[in-house]
This record gives structure tokens, sequence and C-alpha cells, in this order.
């Protein structure tokens, strides 16, 4: 076996390597100089074991072709491929600066506007990778490149990282800190998809919000096991000046099943931008902003909890004017026409409060206990720091065992509600609320079911009745609801 290559070789009688940057258990990367051209480039030498492996050598040879497609911005651009006396190589345009991995170790957390601006411009990279068919496999800040005018590069698109997971090798030491950003069905050997990368992508956004990553442990299986068995810990716990809505994007990108994690990484891109204008937006206001999500039809509903599908849809934004001037809020009726103004029935609480007293608990499944039952006045108690919470659900209890539980109010007496609003720190849920004569119920539904934002207005369909119940059908990525504070007009 020749010696490995070093500093000082030339490369196909045009690269001069310079310095060695990186090393895994498949590649070496060198920062080299293109003679031809006279400009700096970085280049990746596949170890000569795998290069004599016509199997690898193949994959090698697949892998660089489909990734020298790739030309976007926020990908490292591949410049050329070839065979040097066997030394099988890689060549990439260089970028002079850091990794994501090493501003978060000098710089600690990042600023809330910075996080989701770096992890906007790789999901960006990673949306163009998978339409062009490439799943990458390994993302992780040290393959998050930062030039010094503040590009994002992504880089390493599963070169090497798709040939080892396809022979089911777990080398330890290949990249360091991969177990750390491993999604569970990569730890399980189960197929990846471009799922996978939203998983990791995930990881990285809570590691940059956090400064550091989520799980952690004694060594690469340690941490795989982590991932596949234990819930996220809560963003917001550690980091509290996270948005509510922020952190139910990151807890869902970080969701186990990968049908429960955004449809595609171009869609967790478009709520990462809602939660960039949401944080402009926010700016030097102490409460969170209003979101109202337009009403799911009622046959759309109907397909969704057969399939058990997270809703897709996604909120829009009403601000709230400052001083003693009224809140504009814009409604849509389930047909997509507006509806505003005096007796529209669609401009949001402006009609008389009505007061509401939380009294407890009510299940699909009768009998079945809660131990966070004695929480339920806290919803009505006039404070946004006490919330009635449900207890915590695995995902099969759910839509099994359960297929809907409700936060009952009481009205002290028969009432037209016309509109109940609803404060959760643990949006993404799904909910309608419902109507009876009695706090045991039967309740009928009076409105149309709708996703829960930070804070959300359902407009109820006009029943009369002394009590009502937030029904709610779909658990928020956490498996837990929390809700704060219902108030409601007549």
């Amino acid at each position: 076996m020749s010696r490995p290559p070093q500093p000082g070789d030339l490369i196909a009688d045009r690269y001069e390597l310079e310095e060695l940057v990186g090393s895994g258990g498949m590649s070496d990367v060198f920062r080299a100089r293109d003679n031809q051209l006279d400009r700096r480039v970085a280049i990746k030498i596949l170890h000569e074991r795998y290069a004599a492996d016509p199997e690898y050598l193949t994959r090698f040879r697949t892998e660089a072709r489909s990734v020298a497609r790739l030309s976007h911005p926020n990908i490292v651009t591949v410049i050329d491929r070839g065979d040097d006396a066997g030394r099988q190589y890689i060549v990439f345009e260089h970028v002079d600066g850091e990794n994501l991995k090493e501003l978060v170790r000098r710089a600690g957390r990042l600023p809330v506007r910075r996080a989701i601006e770096l992890a906007l411009a790789v999901a960006d990279g990673l949306a163009f990778a998978h339409q062009e068919g490439l799943v990458h496999r390994d993302v992780k800040p040290q393959n998050v490149l930062l030039n010094r005018e503040g590009e994002v590069k992504v880089t390493d698109f599963g070169i090497a990282r798709s040939l080892e997971v396809e022979h089911g090798v777990t080398q330890t030491g290949t990249v360091i800190g991969t177990g750390e950003y491993l999604a569970p069905e990569q730890a399980s050997g189960r197929p990846i998809s471009p799922a996978t990368d939203v998983y990791s992508l995930g990881v990285v956004l809570w590691e940059m919000l956090a400064g550091e990553v989520p799980f952690s442990g004694e060594n690469f299986v340690a941490v795989a096991l982590r991932h596949v068995n234990e819930p996220v810990p809560s963003l917001r716990e550690v980091r509290p000046d996270v948005s509510p809505r922020l952190a139910a994007a990151v807890e869902r990108a970080l969701a186990k099943d990968p049908a429960h994690r955004y449809p595609s990484m171009a869609a967790l891109a478009k709520e990462l931008r809602a939660c960039l204008v949401e944080g402009e937006e926010a700016v030097g206001e102490d409460a969170a902003l209003t979101l109202i999500t337009p009403p799911v039809p009622a046959p759309a509903r109907v397909r969704r909890r057969r399939s058990r599908r997270r809703p897709l849809g996604h909120a829009l934004l009403a601000l709230a004017a400052g001083g003693a001037a009224l809140a504009a809020v814009l409604l849509f009726t389930g047909s997509g026409h507006h509806k505003g103004g005096p007796g529209g029935g669609g401009g949001g609480p402006s009609g008389s409060p009505v007061q509401l007293h939380a009294v407890g608990d009510t299940y699909s499944a009768p009998g079945h206990p809660d131990s966070h039952a004695d929480t339920a006045a806290k919803a009505t108690d006039g404070s946004a720091s006490t919330p009635w919470i449900t207890q915590s659900y695995g995902s099969q209890a759910f839509g099994g065992l359960l297929t809907g539980l409700g936060l009952v109010l009481d009205a002290g007496s028969s009432v037209k509600v016309a509109s109940l609003t609803v404060t959760t720190p643990t949006p993404g849920f799904v909910a309608e609320i419902q109507a009876g004569d009695s706090s045991s119920g039967p309740f009928t539904a009076d409105s149309a079911p709708q996703t829960v934002n930070a804070k959300t207005t359902f407009t109820l369909n006009g029943a009369t009745a002394q009590y009502y119940v937030v029904w709610i059908t779909q658990l928020p990525p956490g498996l837990r609801a929390e809700i704060t504070e219902v108030t409601a007009t007549s």
C-alpha cells in the first residue's frame, strides 16, 4: 500500500496539497492550490482501502457526478473529480472562514434572528438538493461553512456518508459528532428520506438556539438510542425568548416519526421565513403576536382524521396596534370569502365579553384518567402564566384509545357565544369549539376545526348553550397541550 497523501503532494499534476484540514473514516480533506488557475481549493481524497473496492469506487464516482449538478448559492461547488495513480479525489471550491460548529463553540447561543437566518440558508440549499434527488444524510454544523462575507455553504453531500450507511458500517470517529445529529430512522437502520435531513437540521437549529445539542452521551450508541427513545427537551425551558411558533417549528422538525415532520425541506424553510417575519414584527412588543388560521373545510377535516396526518396549513399574522387602538384582525370563512366590519361575524372578539369558568376535562374514552385535571381552572384565571395542562400522550394512545380530549368551560347560563379566543404556549394542536347544556355532555360542534397557534380566535356558528368545550383532536408536536387563557364574546 502506498503512503497516505500529505502536504506537498501534487495531485493530477495540478493540485498541490497545502494542509490537512479534516480526516474521516473514509477520506481526508486538504486545502490545496490549483496551480493551473492560481486559486485555492479544497480536495477530498478517498482512503486507499476503499478506492480498491470496485463497488465503493463506482458509488464514489456516481455521487461526485450527482453533487456536481448542485449549482446553488448555499451549496459548496464541486469543481473537478478524477483518479491520480489510484487516488480518487473530488475538488471543491474553498470557503475561507469557519464552520457553524466552530461559531457555536466560540459564541455560545446565537441571537434568535441569526440562528433562523443560518438555518434558513441551510434549508434552502438542502431543499434544492432534494429537488435534484440527493439526500445529504449527514447534516451537522461541521458541514455548514461560513465565509468571511457571511454566506452559508453546505458541504459534504453524503459522498462518504451514503456509502457508510448503505453498507451498514458504523465506524466510531468517522465524522465527529455525527451521532448527535442522527435521525431516529438512521439510528434504527430504517430507510432514509428527505425527512432525515429535516430532523438533522432541527437538531442544528436547536443547538444554535440552546448552545448545546438536545441529546448527548458517552458514545455513539448511547446518543443514537436517545434520539430513538427519548422526547426532545423543551427548547423554551432552555431559551425562554424563543417564540412559541419557532419552538413548535423545531419540535415538529424533530418528530420521531418522519411522517410527522414537515412534508419537505421547502415546507420547513417556508415556516422559518414566517418565524423570521414574526420576529421582525415583534421587535419592541412584549406580547406574542395574534395568529389566526383559516378554518379548515369539513371534508378535509375528515380525510385528515382517517390518515392521522399533521395539518399543513400555515398561520396568517394579525398585528396588534399600539395604544388604545383595537387590533385589526383578518379572518376568513371556510369558503375563503373575507368577512369584516360591524355585523360581519368575522372581525374578532369585538362584542360583549362572556365570563367563562373552566370546570374540568372531557375525553372520548369515558373514565380516562388524567394527572393534570386539577389545572382546568387555571385556563380562566386571568393569568397568562398559569396553564391548563394535558398529560403527555404517546402517538399510539392518542388516536387509538383517545380520539379527542377537551377543556370544559361554564358560561354561567345559556348564552350565544360569537367568538372564543385560545392562548397557548404549545402551538400546533388542532381543535374545534363544541357546545352543550351539561358539563358532562353531550356536546356538538359549534365551530370549524383550526390549528391553534400562540393566540387563535374561533368564530362560532351560533349555538346557545351554557357549556363550551375546546375539543382537541390532534396534539401538538410534544404530544401535550397547554392552554393559558380562554376568553369569549357574545
